[in-house]
Protein backbone atom coordinates (compact mmCIF):
# COMPACT_ATOMS: atom_id res chain seq x y z
CA UNK A 1 0.00 0.00 0.00
CA UNK A 2 1.25 3.31 -0.95
CA UNK A 3 1.28 6.23 1.41
CA UNK A 4 -0.94 9.41 0.12
CA UNK A 5 0.57 12.48 1.48
CA UNK A 6 -1.61 15.06 0.25
CA UNK A 7 -3.75 16.81 2.36
CA UNK A 8 -7.39 15.66 2.91
CA UNK A 9 -9.76 17.18 0.30
CA UNK A 10 -7.26 18.05 -2.06
CA UNK A 11 -8.05 16.43 -5.66
CA UNK A 12 -5.76 13.90 -7.30
CA UNK A 13 -3.97 15.96 -10.38
CA UNK A 14 -4.97 15.25 -13.58
CA UNK A 15 -2.98 13.72 -16.38
CA UNK A 16 -2.03 16.78 -18.78
CA UNK A 17 -3.90 16.56 -21.93
CA UNK A 18 -2.56 17.37 -25.59
CA UNK A 19 -2.97 20.42 -27.10
CA UNK A 20 -4.12 22.33 -23.92
CA UNK A 21 -3.08 25.26 -25.69
CA UNK A 22 -3.39 25.11 -29.57
CA UNK A 23 -0.66 27.25 -31.34
CA UNK A 24 -1.69 30.25 -33.89
CA UNK A 25 -3.74 28.67 -36.88
CA UNK A 26 -1.52 28.20 -39.93
CA UNK A 27 -4.35 30.00 -41.66
CA UNK A 28 -6.76 32.91 -41.07
CA UNK A 29 -9.98 31.75 -39.32
CA UNK A 30 -12.62 31.58 -41.45
CA UNK A 31 -14.84 34.55 -41.75
CA UNK A 32 -18.43 36.26 -40.83
CA UNK A 33 -21.00 35.59 -44.20
CA UNK A 34 -23.46 38.77 -44.76
CA UNK A 35 -26.72 38.55 -46.71
CA UNK A 36 -28.07 40.66 -49.14
CA UNK A 37 -30.61 41.93 -45.99
CA UNK A 38 -27.70 42.64 -43.56
CA UNK A 39 -27.93 39.47 -41.57
CA UNK A 40 -24.52 38.28 -40.33
CA UNK A 41 -23.73 34.61 -40.27
CA UNK A 42 -20.99 33.28 -37.62
CA UNK A 43 -19.09 30.18 -38.42
CA UNK A 44 -20.43 27.73 -35.33
CA UNK A 45 -18.43 25.02 -33.12
CA UNK A 46 -21.34 22.08 -34.64
CA UNK A 47 -22.98 22.80 -30.63
CA UNK A 48 -24.98 25.51 -31.35
CA UNK A 49 -22.43 27.86 -30.37
CA UNK A 50 -22.67 31.21 -32.25
CA UNK A 51 -21.26 34.72 -31.74
CA UNK A 52 -22.66 36.43 -28.91
CA UNK A 53 -20.79 39.80 -28.58
CA UNK A 54 -17.42 40.47 -27.03
CA UNK A 55 -14.27 39.41 -28.42
CA UNK A 56 -14.95 38.63 -32.22
CA UNK A 57 -14.28 34.79 -32.65
CA UNK A 58 -13.89 33.77 -28.88
CA UNK A 59 -14.14 30.38 -28.50
CA UNK A 60 -13.65 29.44 -31.58
CA UNK A 61 -9.88 29.18 -32.66
CA UNK A 62 -9.26 26.70 -35.31
CA UNK A 63 -8.35 23.60 -33.51
CA UNK A 64 -4.46 21.94 -34.67
CA UNK A 65 -4.53 19.20 -37.03
CA UNK A 66 -4.63 15.85 -34.47
CA UNK A 67 -1.84 13.50 -34.00
CA UNK A 68 -1.73 10.47 -35.93
CA UNK A 69 -4.48 8.22 -35.00
CA UNK A 70 -6.22 10.95 -32.95
CA UNK A 71 -9.54 11.25 -33.61
CA UNK A 72 -10.70 14.80 -33.15
CA UNK A 73 -14.57 15.21 -32.48
CA UNK A 74 -14.86 19.14 -33.73
CA UNK A 75 -13.24 18.27 -36.80
CA UNK A 76 -15.95 15.60 -37.50
CA UNK A 77 -18.37 18.08 -37.00
CA UNK A 78 -17.28 20.78 -39.33
CA UNK A 79 -18.55 19.80 -42.55
CA UNK A 80 -22.16 20.02 -40.78
CA UNK A 81 -21.56 23.14 -39.50
CA UNK A 82 -20.00 24.86 -43.16
CA UNK A 83 -23.04 23.15 -44.62
CA UNK A 84 -25.83 24.31 -42.44
CA UNK A 85 -23.89 27.95 -42.97
CA UNK A 86 -24.06 27.46 -46.81
CA UNK A 87 -28.05 26.28 -46.22
CA UNK A 88 -28.78 29.88 -44.66
CA UNK A 89 -26.75 32.05 -47.22
CA UNK A 90 -28.61 29.68 -50.03
CA UNK A 91 -31.92 29.95 -48.53
CA UNK A 92 -32.09 34.01 -48.53
CA UNK A 93 -30.23 34.82 -51.41
CA UNK A 94 -31.49 32.14 -53.77
CA UNK A 95 -34.86 33.90 -54.56
CA UNK A 96 -36.76 30.90 -53.30
CA UNK A 97 -39.66 33.64 -53.00
CA UNK A 98 -40.71 36.90 -55.23
CA UNK A 99 -42.14 38.27 -52.25
CA UNK A 100 -38.02 37.65 -50.22
CA UNK A 101 -36.70 39.10 -53.52
CA UNK A 102 -38.34 42.30 -53.66
CA UNK A 103 -37.76 42.49 -49.76
CA UNK A 104 -34.36 42.16 -50.21
CA UNK A 105 -34.12 44.31 -53.01
CA UNK A 106 -36.15 47.31 -51.65
CA UNK A 107 -33.82 46.97 -48.38
CA UNK A 108 -30.48 46.95 -50.21
CA UNK A 109 -31.79 49.91 -52.87
CA UNK A 110 -33.03 52.18 -50.03
CA UNK A 111 -34.74 54.10 -53.03
CA UNK A 112 -36.05 50.90 -55.41
CA UNK A 113 -39.71 50.45 -53.91
CA UNK A 114 -42.48 49.25 -55.81
CA UNK A 115 -44.53 51.22 -57.55
CA UNK A 116 -48.60 50.43 -56.76
CA UNK A 117 -50.71 49.70 -59.68
CA UNK A 118 -52.93 52.62 -60.62
CA UNK A 119 -56.58 52.09 -61.24
CA UNK A 120 -56.52 52.55 -64.94
CA UNK A 121 -60.06 53.81 -65.38
CA UNK A 122 -60.18 57.59 -64.83
CA UNK A 123 -63.79 57.35 -65.34
CA UNK A 124 -64.58 58.43 -62.10
CA UNK A 125 -66.64 61.61 -60.80
CA UNK A 126 -62.88 63.12 -59.93
CA UNK A 127 -62.00 62.59 -63.17
CA UNK A 128 -64.94 64.15 -65.30
CA UNK A 129 -65.64 66.85 -62.25
CA UNK A 130 -62.22 68.10 -63.07
CA UNK A 131 -62.48 67.90 -66.89
CA UNK A 132 -66.26 70.05 -66.46
CA UNK A 133 -64.30 72.60 -63.85
CA UNK A 134 -61.43 73.12 -65.85
CA UNK A 135 -63.39 73.56 -68.99
CA UNK A 136 -66.71 74.53 -68.42
CA UNK A 137 -65.86 78.77 -68.20
CA UNK A 138 -64.53 77.86 -72.32
CA UNK A 139 -68.21 76.71 -72.97
CA UNK A 140 -70.80 78.62 -74.04
CA UNK A 141 -74.55 78.71 -75.05
CA UNK A 142 -75.48 80.73 -78.51
CA UNK A 143 -78.83 82.30 -78.90
CA UNK A 144 -79.70 82.92 -82.83
CA UNK A 145 -82.36 85.14 -84.01
CA UNK A 146 -83.29 84.39 -87.50
CA UNK A 147 -86.76 85.67 -89.37
CA UNK A 148 -87.93 82.27 -88.79
CA UNK A 149 -87.79 82.51 -84.55
CA UNK A 150 -84.72 81.75 -82.35
CA UNK A 151 -82.75 78.24 -82.55
CA UNK A 152 -80.42 77.64 -79.78
CA UNK A 153 -76.86 75.75 -79.40
CA UNK A 154 -73.33 75.99 -78.10
CA UNK A 155 -69.87 77.28 -78.83
CA UNK A 156 -66.51 76.99 -77.63
CA UNK A 157 -64.15 80.11 -76.90
CA UNK A 158 -60.77 79.35 -78.56
CA UNK A 159 -58.90 83.05 -78.27
CA UNK A 160 -59.21 85.58 -74.89
CA UNK A 161 -60.28 88.01 -76.69
CA UNK A 162 -63.42 86.30 -77.84
CA UNK A 163 -63.62 84.25 -81.02
CA UNK A 164 -65.79 80.58 -80.57
CA UNK A 165 -66.11 78.07 -82.87
CA UNK A 166 -69.77 76.83 -83.57
CA UNK A 167 -71.97 74.85 -85.70
CA UNK A 168 -73.23 76.42 -89.29
CA UNK A 169 -76.25 75.27 -88.94
CA UNK A 170 -76.84 77.24 -85.19
CA UNK A 171 -76.27 80.21 -86.65
CA UNK A 172 -77.13 80.16 -90.16
CA UNK A 173 -79.20 82.94 -91.15
CA UNK A 174 -78.84 84.53 -87.99
CA UNK A 175 -79.71 88.09 -88.03
CA UNK A 176 -78.43 88.44 -84.32
CA UNK A 177 -76.17 86.70 -81.82
CA UNK A 178 -75.70 86.64 -78.36
CA UNK A 179 -73.97 84.41 -75.94
CA UNK A 180 -74.28 83.69 -72.50
CA UNK A 181 -71.34 82.25 -70.63
CA UNK A 182 -70.64 80.04 -67.75
CA UNK A 183 -71.11 82.74 -65.07
CA UNK A 184 -74.68 83.81 -66.49
CA UNK A 185 -72.94 87.59 -68.22
CA UNK A 186 -74.41 87.92 -71.30
CA UNK A 187 -72.73 89.54 -74.63
CA UNK A 188 -73.47 89.68 -78.12
CA UNK A 189 -71.29 88.69 -81.11
CA UNK A 190 -70.83 89.04 -84.66
CA UNK A 191 -70.58 86.10 -87.21
CA UNK A 192 -66.47 86.20 -89.07
CA UNK A 193 -66.91 83.97 -91.05
CA UNK A 194 -68.84 80.07 -92.45
CA UNK A 195 -67.70 77.25 -93.41
CA UNK A 196 -71.22 75.10 -94.65
CA UNK A 197 -69.30 72.40 -96.10
CA UNK A 198 -67.59 71.60 -92.93
CA UNK A 199 -70.95 72.67 -90.67
CA UNK A 200 -68.47 74.85 -88.97
CA UNK A 201 -68.43 78.43 -87.97
CA UNK A 202 -66.71 81.57 -86.28
CA UNK A 203 -68.27 84.44 -84.26
CA UNK A 204 -66.61 87.24 -82.58
CA UNK A 205 -67.98 88.69 -78.78
CA UNK A 206 -67.71 92.96 -79.12
CA UNK A 207 -65.35 93.86 -76.72
CA UNK A 208 -64.37 90.73 -74.91
CA UNK A 209 -60.98 90.30 -73.34
CA UNK A 210 -59.28 88.22 -70.76
CA UNK A 211 -61.83 84.90 -71.64
CA UNK A 212 -60.78 81.50 -70.93
CA UNK A 213 -59.90 80.09 -74.28
CA UNK A 214 -59.99 76.12 -74.29
CA UNK A 215 -56.92 74.03 -75.41
CA UNK A 216 -57.30 72.68 -78.59
CA UNK A 217 -56.11 68.54 -78.57
CA UNK A 218 -55.70 66.32 -81.38
CA UNK A 219 -57.89 63.78 -83.05
CA UNK A 220 -55.85 61.88 -84.75
CA UNK A 221 -54.40 60.10 -81.55
CA UNK A 222 -58.43 59.24 -80.53
CA UNK A 223 -58.81 55.86 -79.98
CA UNK A 224 -62.03 53.65 -80.16
CA UNK A 225 -62.71 53.19 -76.22
CA UNK A 226 -61.20 56.51 -75.31
CA UNK A 227 -63.20 57.97 -72.22
CA UNK A 228 -64.93 61.64 -73.57
CA UNK A 229 -66.80 64.42 -71.43
CA UNK A 230 -69.36 66.37 -73.42
CA UNK A 231 -70.69 70.23 -72.43
CA UNK A 232 -72.99 72.39 -73.81
CA UNK A 233 -76.53 73.53 -73.58
CA UNK A 234 -79.11 71.08 -74.75
CA UNK A 235 -82.53 72.61 -74.29
CA UNK A 236 -81.13 75.72 -73.34
CA UNK A 237 -79.94 74.06 -69.69
CA UNK A 238 -76.06 75.97 -70.30
CA UNK A 239 -73.16 74.04 -69.00
CA UNK A 240 -74.52 70.53 -69.10
CA UNK A 241 -72.36 68.35 -68.50
CA UNK A 242 -72.09 64.38 -69.82
CA UNK A 243 -70.00 61.45 -70.73
CA UNK A 244 -68.71 58.40 -72.40
CA UNK A 245 -66.94 56.94 -74.82
CA UNK A 246 -65.73 57.31 -78.10
CA UNK A 247 -68.05 54.70 -79.99
CA UNK A 248 -66.36 54.47 -83.39
CA UNK A 249 -64.19 57.14 -85.61
CA UNK A 250 -64.05 58.15 -89.26
CA UNK A 251 -67.98 57.70 -89.55
CA UNK A 252 -69.49 59.36 -92.53
CA UNK A 253 -72.14 61.76 -91.59
CA UNK A 254 -74.36 64.07 -94.46
CA UNK A 255 -76.02 67.10 -93.19
CA UNK A 256 -77.44 70.19 -95.05
CA UNK A 257 -75.93 73.09 -96.06
CA UNK A 258 -78.66 75.03 -96.69
CA UNK A 259 -80.09 78.13 -94.11
CA UNK A 260 -83.06 78.59 -93.06
CA UNK A 261 -84.44 74.82 -93.76
CA UNK A 262 -86.45 74.44 -90.97
CA UNK A 263 -83.95 72.15 -89.31
CA UNK A 264 -82.58 74.53 -86.98
CA UNK A 265 -82.91 73.57 -83.19
CA UNK A 266 -85.09 75.51 -81.81
CA UNK A 267 -85.36 76.05 -78.04
CA UNK A 268 -88.57 73.96 -77.11
CA UNK A 269 -89.81 71.01 -79.33
CA UNK A 270 -88.77 72.25 -82.84
CA UNK A 271 -87.42 69.81 -85.59
CA UNK A 272 -83.48 68.36 -84.91
CA UNK A 273 -80.53 69.53 -87.40
CA UNK A 274 -81.08 66.89 -89.85
CA UNK A 275 -78.15 64.43 -90.84
CA UNK A 276 -78.12 61.12 -93.03
CA UNK A 277 -75.72 58.50 -91.97
CA UNK A 278 -75.64 54.70 -93.92
CA UNK A 279 -77.75 55.84 -96.88
CA UNK A 280 -80.56 57.09 -94.44
CA UNK A 281 -82.00 60.03 -92.92
CA UNK A 282 -82.68 61.22 -89.47
CA UNK A 283 -84.25 64.12 -87.74
CA UNK A 284 -85.69 65.10 -90.89
CA UNK A 285 -84.60 65.51 -94.63
CA UNK A 286 -81.29 67.36 -95.55
CA UNK A 287 -82.68 68.29 -99.16
CA UNK A 288 -81.04 68.67 -101.86
CA UNK A 289 -77.62 70.48 -100.84
CA UNK A 290 -75.73 68.44 -98.42
CA UNK A 291 -71.84 67.59 -97.47
CA UNK A 292 -70.37 64.53 -95.82
CA UNK A 293 -67.78 64.61 -93.41
CA UNK A 294 -65.96 62.02 -90.89
CA UNK A 295 -67.07 62.12 -87.42
CA UNK A 296 -66.19 60.95 -84.06
CA UNK A 297 -69.07 58.87 -82.66
CA UNK A 298 -69.56 59.01 -79.32
CA UNK A 299 -72.31 57.56 -76.73
CA UNK A 300 -71.72 60.78 -74.21
CA UNK A 301 -75.37 61.89 -73.90
CA UNK A 302 -75.96 64.53 -76.74
CA UNK A 303 -79.41 66.14 -77.12
CA UNK A 304 -80.82 69.57 -78.90
CA UNK A 305 -78.47 72.05 -78.23
CA UNK A 306 -75.26 70.30 -77.70
CA UNK A 307 -74.68 71.56 -81.21
CA UNK A 308 -71.13 73.37 -81.34
CA UNK A 309 -70.28 72.59 -77.92
CA UNK A 310 -67.12 70.73 -76.84
CA UNK A 311 -66.32 67.24 -77.25
CA UNK A 312 -63.45 66.40 -74.59
CA UNK A 313 -60.73 64.42 -73.55
CA UNK A 314 -59.67 63.55 -69.72
CA UNK A 315 -56.82 65.51 -70.42
CA UNK A 316 -59.28 68.81 -70.74
CA UNK A 317 -58.07 69.03 -74.35
CA UNK A 318 -60.69 69.47 -77.14
CA UNK A 319 -60.73 66.83 -79.81
CA UNK A 320 -64.56 67.50 -81.36
CA UNK A 321 -67.50 69.98 -81.73
CA UNK A 322 -70.30 68.09 -81.27
CA UNK A 323 -72.50 68.31 -84.12
CA UNK A 324 -75.54 65.83 -84.67
CA UNK A 325 -77.38 63.22 -82.93
CA UNK A 326 -80.14 60.44 -83.79
CA UNK A 327 -83.33 61.39 -81.82
CA UNK A 328 -85.92 58.48 -82.34
CA UNK A 329 -89.16 59.06 -83.64
CA UNK A 330 -87.68 62.15 -85.82
CA UNK A 331 -86.15 60.16 -88.13
CA UNK A 332 -87.20 59.95 -91.99
CA UNK A 333 -89.55 63.31 -90.80
CA UNK A 334 -89.44 66.56 -88.42
CA UNK A 335 -91.85 65.02 -86.01
CA UNK A 336 -91.35 65.08 -82.38
CA UNK A 337 -88.46 65.43 -80.47
CA UNK A 338 -86.85 62.78 -78.37
CA UNK A 339 -83.77 62.15 -76.13
CA UNK A 340 -80.58 60.72 -76.68
CA UNK A 341 -79.88 57.42 -77.25
CA UNK A 342 -76.10 57.55 -77.23
CA UNK A 343 -75.60 58.12 -80.89
CA UNK A 344 -74.06 61.21 -81.20
CA UNK A 345 -71.23 62.62 -83.62
CA UNK A 346 -68.57 65.57 -83.57
CA UNK A 347 -66.48 66.84 -86.25
CA UNK A 348 -62.65 65.87 -85.29
CA UNK A 349 -60.42 69.14 -84.11
CA UNK A 350 -58.04 68.65 -86.46
CA UNK A 351 -60.58 69.78 -89.17
CA UNK A 352 -61.62 72.76 -87.17
CA UNK A 353 -58.11 73.70 -86.81
CA UNK A 354 -57.09 73.21 -90.55
CA UNK A 355 -60.24 75.63 -91.64
CA UNK A 356 -59.59 78.42 -88.99
CA UNK A 357 -57.40 80.24 -91.13
CA UNK A 358 -60.46 80.48 -93.95
CA UNK A 359 -62.92 81.39 -90.87
CA UNK A 360 -60.81 84.22 -89.99
CA UNK A 361 -61.03 85.44 -93.36
CA UNK A 362 -64.67 85.27 -93.76
CA UNK A 363 -64.82 81.26 -94.65
CA UNK A 364 -65.25 79.46 -98.03
CA UNK A 365 -68.87 80.54 -98.76
CA UNK A 366 -70.28 77.28 -98.71
CA UNK A 367 -68.00 74.66 -100.23
CA UNK A 368 -66.71 70.91 -99.68
CA UNK A 369 -63.13 71.18 -99.22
Amino acid sequence: MTDDTRPYGAQEPQPQQPYAHPQPPAYPPQQPVTTASGVTVWPGDGAGGGHGGGTPYAGFAEPQPPAPGHRSGHRARKPAVLLAAVAIVAALVGGGSAALVGELTNRGGGTSHSTPVQNASSKSAGGVAAVAKAVSPSIVEIKASTTSGQSTGSGVVITSDGEIITNNHVIAGADTVQVAFSDGSKKTAKVVGTDPGKDLALIKVQGASGLKAAALGSSGSVKVGDEVVAIGSPEGLTGTVTSGIVSALDRDVTVSKEEGRGGQQRERGGPQWPFEFGGNQYNGDTGSSRTTYKAIQTDASLNPGNSGGALINMNGEIIGINSAMYAPGSGGGSGDSAGSVGLGFAIPVDTVKADLAKLRAGGTGGGNS
